[in-house]
Order: structure tokens, then sequence, then C-alpha cells
């Protein structure tokens, strides 16, 4: 089983099951978690990046985090909302990258069929339950080089705002590409990405997408496409 994570971190909606798909068959559940408002964007141990049982807070620069913009020089503010296909400039950093710059930008919501999930052997966890792909693109418009580094911090919405459920996905899947950034991810360089959401049900639609990697996560205000 391949170790590239595709789709973003799992956390669950509190009181629901996080999702864990291989591609080889073989599937575990992770244990249910508080939803974004309460977990800093810290990426995941199976994106590649480190795992920490807790994240600094992003509002508190002396715990390695950082306050959040305040939309200055063109840097996305906390809880702004954009449309779908408009660019965020957001700061961003990634294990042992010293930080940079990226524009991200959700390009389409696209509902899928309940059958794409089969290829994740994930079963009764998933009956009844719509999958959703957001797409996304990342650009690199800073001066560090980006390589190796995963934005996995996309999550879908649901109608009245509440957080969809999210799945976790070790190896290739076909409907929803989700890999590492390139060698050699300099300013300039675009790559496209997706997360799954899952809606529960064919009367609720996920309707908008959220970034809430440091320092959009709490307590700061993500950042939201609809």
């Amino acid at each position: 089983m391949r170790t590239t994570t595709l789709g973003a971190v799992v956390l669950a909606v509190a009181g629901t099951l996080a999702l864990t798909g291989c591609k080889n068959g073989n599937e575990e559940l992770a244990p249910a978690q508080p939803s974004g408002s309460a977990s800093a964007g810290a990426p995941s141990s199976a994106s590649g990046g480190p795992s920490t049982s807790a994240s600094p807070s992003a509002a508190d620069p002396a715990a390695g985090g950082s306050e959040a913009p305040a939309g200055a020089n063109g840097t996305a503010k906390s809880g702004q909302t954009f449309k779908i296909g408009e660019a965020a400039e957001i700061p961003f950093s990634y294990g042992s990258n010293k930080g940079g710059q990226i524009a991200l930008t959700v390009t389409a919501i696209e509902q899928g069929n309940p059958a794409d999930l089969d290829a994740l052997k994930l079963g009764d966890k998933v009956k009844g339950m719509i999958p959703y792909y957001i797409r996304y693109s990342v650009k690199n418009t800073g001066t560090t080089d980006l390589s190796f580094s995963s934005v996995t911090q996309v999550k879908g919405l649901l109608g009245d705002g509440t957080e969809a459920q999210r799945v976790s996905i070790i190896g290739k899947f076909e409907k929803c590409p989700n890999e590492s950034l390139p060698k050699g991810f300099v300013n300039g360089q675009t790559q496209t990405s997706c997360a799954v959401a899952l809606a529960p049900s064919a009367q609720t639609k996920v309707s908008a997408a959220e970034y809430w990697g440091n320092p959009y996560g709490y307590p700061n205000k993500g950042l939201v496409w609809k």
C-alpha cells in the first residue's frame, strides 16, 4: 500500500465516524475528532508531515503559530468568503519549510456517484452517502521552494454551514487525485488537487468549501468558497 495520502486530513463532525480508505481493500477507522473549529491546521502524518497530538495556537507566535492575516498586501483575511474560481493569497508552511506564499483557488465542487466509493472498500460506513469532489489549485506565489509539501486542509461544508464528512485515502483514487507538490515547486508553479467530502444523503448537498490551515484554523476563522 502506497504511503501517499490522497484526500483531506480526516477530522469528523462531532458524533460521526472519520473514514480512511485504502486502494488495496484494507481500511481502518480513525477515531472521531472535534470539528475543524476545535483543531489547528497541522499536517497529518498520513500526508507526509509530522504528527503531533496538539498543535500550537495560530494566534500565539511564541507557541509556533502566527496571527491571522488582516488582509494587508493582498493576503486573505481570516473568515473571508470567495466565489468558486477566485484565488486567495495565503501564507503557507509545511513540515520543516520556513514558510512561503501560495494562491489557493477552489475551482469546482462536483457531485459524484455513490458507486465511486466502492473502490475504497468502506462498506456500510458510507452507505447512503454521496461523494463530492472539491477541486482546487495551488500556485506558488512566494520565494520559497515548496517541493514535496502537501496542501490538504480543505473540507466541504453542507448547505447549513456544518462540516461534511471527510475521507483520507491511502493510495490512488482516480476520481479525486491529491498528491504532494512536486520537486521544484518554486514561484509560478501550479498544481491541481482534490478533496473528498461526503453528504449524508441525496437530499443534502456539499455547497461550499473551507480552507482551515494555519493561520486560519482555530481560534481564527477559515476561508470559504461558495
